[in-house]
């Protein structure tokens, strides 16, 4: 074999292996899991836990505050912070060691200045955005930036109290952000250039809480969006706003009557949404054109805060709003609307669902239940307390290969939750 072809091969088996050594494989790695509906795929679960709780694999601190989740691929675990006025994407290895930390710009400097946005992973990105709009992605292994985009400064994004508490949505060949304002409401841009797609009109509103979601619906791709006061349906392919439908309404002096947080859930042509504060909660049906949308029944037991609702074969499950540091579990039967049981934990908190159950996190003491996932009965099989970290308990836990992620303050606990 000549020279050349002893190296031209050599070069191939190389090229192979740092392909295999650099790929950032498993499921894709996002807000409240790769369907972004708090529902994780992991199985082999432990559907008991020892009295001490799971045993902790690591819990590292010096992530910077924040109430965003971690999210994690087959090798690497990532989770966003504040430190001082600067939010910050930390990457860790599955032992806790931190890789990497990189700056992506200011922190929100008003209410709740804690890093929100859970990281978006695909492939070797990964996008983060702060909460004053300026989105940055990265490289997944390395940290170097790929590109980033002022999005305030380019699209005039409106904030609420609040600032920015959105998590990036893929979609296709696409990452959608929804600024609100006087120039757009909904844009889409190049995932791997940050160049603009396509921009929607503007509904001249500010921004809300709420991560956007994509839906399937009737053989055609759809983006679920909202501003302060609409739930937007929006086509995906081009950007054009098919339907609005007004939720929250401002009170007389312009604020907020209840805050636009929770992601809906998404089956069968009907979307659930629910944000606490003893204002209802809808069951809307999607036209078959994707054009418009009815209510099909409305509840006013079950409004959530901003803790998530997860949906578990024909039932959703989460906490209510009883008062601003009080809340009840509670089951509903999602084709009917009835309310099958209200218990008892703690008070409200962020839920979870993985294998058949269901892991509820209690916002004020950081307690965390396993229960199973009956529309017939609230049974917990397992509890524990989550002692590290300071702060609210807000920021949802995560289960990826096995580990339970739970966030809380400036820690990062990982739990192994593998039967």
């Amino acid at each position: 074999m000549s020279d050349f072809r002893l190296k031209k091969q050599g070069f191939i088996i190389w090229m192979m292996i740092m392909a295999t050594s650099i790929a950032v494989p498993g499921q894709d790695a996002q807000w409240l899991g790769p369907d972004r509906n708090g529902v994780y795929p992991d199985t082999g679960l432990l559907k008991e836990w020892p009295e001490e709780g799971p045993a902790i694999i690591f819990a590292t601190p010096g992530l910077g505050k924040g109430f965003s989740s971690a999210v994690a691929t087959k090798e690497r675990i990532y989770a966003t912070g504040t430190k001082d006025t600067l939010e910050y994407l930390t990457c860790l290895d599955h032992s806790g060691n931190i890789l990497w930390q990189k700056s992506y710009g200011r922190c929100w400097n008003k209410s709740f200045p804690e890093a929100r946005c859970t990281p978006t992973v695909e492939g070797e990105r990964i996008y983060v955005l702060t909460g004053m709009d300026h989105l940055v992605c990265f490289h997944a292994l390395t940290g170097a930036e790929i590109w980033s985009v002022d999005i305030h400064k380019e699209y005039g994004s409106n904030w609420d109290m609040f600032g920015v508490s959105e998590s990036i949505l893929l979609v296709d060949d696409k990452v959608i952000v929804t600024p609100a304002g006087e120039t757009t409401t909904v844009i889409a841009l190049d995932k791997m250039t940050g160049k603009l797609v396509w921009k929607s009109e503007s509904l001249h509103a500010h921004r809300s809480n709420m991560s956007p979601i994509a839906i399937d619906h009737a053989g055609k791709k759809y983006i679920i969006a909202a501003i302060q006061t609409h739930l937007v349906g929006v086509d995906a392919s081009d950007g054009k706003i098919l339907w609005t439908y007004h939720y929250n309404f401002l009170d007389k002096n312009g604020d907020n009557v209840t805050i636009f947080t929770n992601s809906p859930n998404y089956r069968d042509s009907c979307l659930w949404i629910s944000n606490g504060w003893d204002v209802k909660s809808v069951m809307l049906r999607i036209a078959p054109d994707g054009k418009s949308v009815t209510e099909e029944y409305a509840d006013h037991t079950f409004d959530n805060q901003n803790h998530g609702v997860v949906l578990v074969d024909s039932c959703l499950y989460g906490s209510n709003f009883t008062g601003r540091n009080s809340g009840k579990w509670i089951c509903l039967n999602w084709k009917t609307g009835e309310i099958t049981w209200i218990a008892d934990f703690y008070n409200k908190g962020p839920i979870i669902a993985a294998d058949g159950m269901l892991y509820i996190y209690e916002e004020k003491g950081g307690n965390m239940a396993l229960v199973k996932a009956d529309p017939k009965e609230f049974k917990i099989t397992s509890t524990f307390k989550v002692s590290k970290g300071t702060g609210p308990y807000w920021a949802h836990p995560s289960i990826y290969y096995g580990m339970l992620l739970v966030r809380h303050g400036d820690y990062l606990v990982s739990y192994n939750v593998r039967e």
